[in-house]
């Protein structure tokens, strides 16, 4: 898995700050605030996403597209648990990959590959395969709530 400390973090920051998000880095030794699964996964906290440097990039990635595809409400209590029901999660998915296209030495091949690796599941059986056949009602989602435009790019904006 790619990890945090492997990427270029001001590259990251800078993508999170786009919607708002900052980016707190954790102690090696520390618990990551907010982590809904503990161990070296981001966490999420109000406006902030924590992560130490052995966290996944895609855990930053997924964490940071929960924040975006929240509404305002939820957004404002946030607090470890992201919420929301299964066409929200499969947005999640889907940005955490158009995420990963942002960063130089990320991509989406790397996303597929450690999103496979952590142990997502999807129908037909990879993330990849999901992404380019199987996904168009996460993409409608995303565009329905302002977080792509028609041609499936990024907006910039969270979920309004």
């Amino acid at each position: 898995m790619l990890l945090l400390g492997a990427v270029d973090r001001v590259s990251v920051a800078a993508l999170l700050d786009r919607y708002g998000l900052g980016l707190s880095l954790v102690a090696p030794s520390e618990v990551i605030p907010g982590s809904y699964w503990a161990e070296s996964e981001a966490g999420l906290k109000g406006d902030r996403l924590y992560a130490r440097l052995d966290t996944p990039v895609h855990s930053v990635l997924h964490e940071a597209s929960h924040y975006i595809c929240m509404t305002p409400e939820r957004r404002a209590g946030l607090d470890r648990d992201a919420g929301g029901d299964d066409p929200e999660e499969s947005a999640v998915c889907y940005l955490q990959v158009l995420l990963s296209g942002a960063l130089r030495g990320v991509g989406r091949e790397r996303a597929f590959t450690d999103m496979d690796a952590w142990g997502y599941s999807f129908r037909l059986g990879s993330a990849r395969v999901w992404f380019e056949s199987d996904a168009q009602d996460a993409r409608a989602w995303l565009r329905r709530h302002g977080v792509t435009d028609e041609d499936d790019r990024l907006t910039g904006a969270c979920r309004t």
